[in-house]
């Protein structure tokens, strides 16, 4: 569309054509606003580039209000009521002429029970969650891009085994205005592009970033795996050490993360953070969701003041423990999840995202290489809350130098 070789209408039926032949196989999407895309694209045609985002076709995840739709939360407790205004992030988009093309499923409440959606590179397979609806569609090349969020891993894990890039914001970093979250203190936006460069142009259009995302030098990386995490699956236990063994090559700085950031006490911390939070956040649900959401709610209600602030404490405790190792390096490299996506609907391990999400970190999953039956293996770096621009930059580097695109 830069070029003016393609319009916005033309760019979004390519997008339609894709979801006509595919979408009954994938299922990535809640409902598709065929209509009212089609006319913000025939005025987007002859108007100026508002942005790199301008006619861009995208999707949101069925948790982020859209005027003009429903907003399911993966559950038949919501009504079919349409929202009334635009999420903040939503509105932003349209500012930056993007196309909201629909809503992509979610797990109920973006928690754990998973929607109908399917894996695009074996729909036998799970996608991940929550944002299932997000990474598949983006993975299936209906749409380039898509809103997801994550409260534990549901950015990072759906990116992971769908083999997508996903960019997760540190917690409360923008407006969550519009967002039907779970945990306030643990919900992050998330963004789910075909490569880290598209995530960037993303980034820095949406959240108006002010340095570009790129390295002039090789990153230096401190490697937190099978040390760590201790359930590495064999194929990405040989994909971490192939990648490592690259981008050693390509000049890399390579050091090993020491911090105890295993999933026993940092998870515990998690839990109880999202149950006692996700507890109030749902209340008026509570009776009448699934078995898994319901388990949620009640340990959150069991939870105790004294052991919801001794949560609280031990995250600050680990994160300052990893800042000041940190120190000299441009981020941590793990995996984004223990292997591959997992055969059936469950929607995987959230392991190796916990221990980030509830220290408040930003993290980028970069596409990474296969395993023998060609499904994805992701792996993901993960930097200082603040400064989301260099982590872009350095997943760049990473992605560029292990040379994954798709």
């Amino acid at each position: 569309m830069r070029t003016g070789q393609a319009t916005p209408s033309q760019v979004l039926q390519s997008c339609l054509d894709r979801i006509d032949s595919r979408e009954p196989v994938v299922q990535a999407w809640e409902v598709l606003d065929i209509e009212n895309a089609r006319m913000q694209a025939r005025a987007l045609d002859d108007q100026p580039p508002r942005s790199p985002l301008h006619g861009v076709p995208v999707g949101v995840k069925d948790i982020i209000d859209v005027a003009g739709l429903p907003t399911r939360c993966g559950s038949p407790l919501r009504s079919d009521a349409a929202a009334l205004q635009d999420a903040w992030i939503v509105s932003r988009l349209r500012e930056a002429g993007a196309i909201i093309l629909g809503k992509t499923v979610t797990t109920e409440f973006a928690y754990f029970t998973p929607g109908k959606t399917r894996n695009p590179h074996d729909v036998e397979r799970t996608p991940g969650g929550s944002s299932s609806g997000s990474a598949a569609a983006v993975a299936d090349r209906m749409v380039p891009f898509a809103l997801g969020t994550q409260t534990a891993a549901s950015t990072t894990r759906p990116a992971a085994y769908c083999g997508v890039a996903g960019l997760v914001l540190p917690p409360g970093s923008i407006d969550d205005r519009g967002v039907n979250g779970l945990s306030p203190t643990l919900d992050s936006m998330g963004f789910l592009a075909r490569t880290v460069d598209d995530l960037a142009l993303v980034a820095n259009t949406l959240l108006r970033l002010r340095r570009p995302a790129h390295l002039d030098r090789a990153p230096a990386l401190l490697v937190c795996g099978a040390e760590q995490f201790g359930e590495l699956e064999a194929s990405m236990h040989a994909a971490l050490a192939d990648s490592i063994a690259v981008l050693q090559r390509s000049g890399a700085r390579i050091g090993r993360l020491d911090a105890d950031v295993a999933p026993g006490s940092l998870a515990q911390a998690h839990m109880a953070i999202m149950a006692a939070e996700a507890a109030h956040s749902l209340a008026a649900e509570s009776g009448r969701v699934s078995p898994a959401l319901q388990a949620l709610l009640d340990q959150g209600r069991a939870t105790s003041e004294r052991d919801y602030h001794r949560a609280i404490g031990h995250r600050l405790r680990h994160r300052n423990e990893v800042v000041n190792q940190m120190r000299g390096f441009d981020a941590i490299l793990a995996p984004a999840a223990p292997g591959p996506a997992p055969l059936g609907m469950p929607t995987g391990s959230p392991a190796f995202s916990r221990p980030w999400q509830v220290m408040g970190f930003s993290s980028v999953t970069v596409p990474g290489p296969r395993d023998t039956n060609g499904m994805p293996l992701g792996l993901q770096l993960i930097g200082p809350h603040n400064d989301v621009p260099s982590l872009l930059a350095s997943a760049d580097w990473v992605q560029k130098a292990l040379a994954v695109t798709d």
